[in-house]
């Protein structure tokens, strides 16, 4: 049976730690095609996907503040990290045979398209995948409030935060195996309860702008195709 898309234009956000794998620093390409592929059969069922992926397995801007980096300075260099990320996802996305195009909020010419809003709209139309890297362009916000301000301009129909789990959890369940998982929550509810799903700031955008975000995992193959569809197994966080 064919799985018809739910939502029809979408925003998949994918941390950079899960760009790892099982290595403990950089890139994994096996982990690169994997999700390729994912998004590959994604596009074939009929969803118009744009992505944001973090840097976090190359460089985290508040790791490096951490360390006696100005923040400005080390969020500056944890957006290239995103850049680094998102050609690595193109040229995986490439391999499947879908067309991408990378944009970046940090002008780059050499490597990729400046973030502009209407070309990267008719990318979308035209079938393109497209990447939006270096966050915002801006200190001291994360790539999950990047993720929802271009899910909001780019009009989509949901937010995917892929993850490890296959949802919300009212704790780490691999550290607490009596954690509860949610089927859905409300907005308030994930602020309220200081759930961890995605920065303050970029649930509030979601909520203003009243876009569902979907949690799951990516590790079962066709995940992201089945929960696109609404029959995939995720905590949809909405308003109730």
């Amino acid at each position: 049976m064919s799985a018809t898309p739910k939502y029809r234009r979408v925003l998949l956000k994918v941390s950079g730690e899960a760009l790892m794998g099982d290595d403990q620093y950089g890139i994994n390409t096996g982990v690169i095609d994997r999700i390729a592929r994912d998004v590959k059969q994604a596009s074939d069922a009929g969803s118009e996907i744009c992505m944001v992926v973090g840097g976090g397995n190359i460089f985290r801007g508040l790791a490096g503040a951490a360390k006696g980096i100005e923040r400005s300075t080390a969020d500056y260099m944890g957006m290239l990290a995103t850049v680094m990320n998102a050609l690595a996802l193109q040229a995986g996305l490439e391999r499947t045979g879908l067309s991408c195009r990378v944009q970046s909020a940090i002008a780059m010419n050499n490597v990729c398209e400046p973030y502009v809003r209407r070309r990267a709209m008719r990318h979308l139309e035209k079938g393109r995948v497209v990447i939006f890297a270096a966050g915002t362009g801006n200190p001291f916000f994360t790539t999950d409030t990047a993720a929802a301000l271009r899910a909001a301009e780019m009009g989509c129909d949901a937010m995917l935060k892929a993850t490890q789990v296959d949802g919300v959890y009212s704790a780490d369940p691999k550290k607490f195996p009596d954690a509860v998982r949610y089927d859905s929550l409300s907005y308030h509810e994930v602020l309220a309860q200081n759930l961890q799903v995605m920065d303050a700031a970029a649930i509030s955008l979601s909520r203003e702008n009243r876009i569902p975000i979907l949690v799951f995992s990516l590790a079962e193959p066709g995940a992201l195709t089945e929960v696109l569809a609404g029959r995939g197994r995720a905590t949809i966080i909405e308003e109730k």
